[in-house]
């Protein structure tokens, strides 16, 4: 039996009479990336803001075997949820290394030091742990934004575009280094991005949506074969 560590079941939101999500079933496994992609509007972001607490949402959320459907953000972080946002969310006056402490001391880590020396190195900042974020390039203030996601060993984490804006040179880099640490450092991934390349090279499996709703899973393999996801958003490029 697959060792889920996240499940999501009749999961739907609504804003008004509209239903933004609509019945979302999902599954992560331990170690596993999933792609969750589909058009604009689709309902991907706020697939991510009902799992981790952030909008009202009904259906049921199942963190490595708890149901942690009625617990708040901070509840479900400290349970091993964690998350990065479209928008990073850095602090540009303060050294990189100060902000990865903050966050893993937050998350009750054993030794915040340690984590935080851990996480630089994963994303290669350590070189950079005095600087002021607001001095870093573009591409290394994602991967800070990523760090801080990652600190206090968290076991599922959920990326919204975290490649929004980098270069096909910068988005290759880092999600070869997504790829590595959620098998260094055991953690399950569900990755919200436009970038098919990335997408399809470093998933193991994809989910798409369309208009709320779940219309494939599978392999990379099989939902780029699938006809309605071709039809719905991958067109003839697929």
């Amino acid at each position: 039996m697959p060792d889920y560590v996240l499940e999501t079941e009749d999961l739907a939101v609504r804003f008004g009479g509209v239903r933004a999500v609509d019945g979302v079933a999902m599954t992560l496994e331990r170690g596993q990336i999933r792609g969750l992609i589909g058009p604009n509007g689709a309902g991907k972001s706020t697939v991510i803001d009902a799992i981790t607490g952030r909008r009202l949402a009904s259906g049921k959320v199942v963190l490595r075997g708890e149901d942690v459907t009625g617990l708040g953000v901070v509840d479900r972080r400290k349970r091993g949820l964690s998350r990065s946002f479209q928008r990073t969310s850095i602090f540009g006056q303060m050294p990189v290394r100060k902000q990865v402490e903050l966050a893993s001391y937050k998350m009750a880590a054993d030794d915040p030091g340690a984590d935080a020396n851990d996480v630089l190195q994963e994303l290669s900042l350590d070189s950079l742990a005095n600087v002021n974020a607001a001095d870093l390039g573009y591409g290394e203030q994602r991967r800070l934004d990523l760090a801080l996601a990652l600190a206090g060993r968290p076991t599922v984490l959920l990326l919204d575009e975290p490649m929004a804006g980098l270069s096909v040179k910068e988005s290759l880099d880092l999600a070869q280094h997504l790829k590595a640490l959620a098998s260094r450092r055991d953690v399950s991934v569900l990755l919200v991005e436009h970038d098919m390349a990335v997408v399809f090279g470093i998933s193991d499996c994809v989910t798409v949506l369309e208009l709320g709703r779940v219309i494939a899973a599978g392999s990379p393999a099989e939902v780029r074969a699938d006809p309605r996801v071709r039809e719905a958003y991958l067109g003839s490029a697929a």
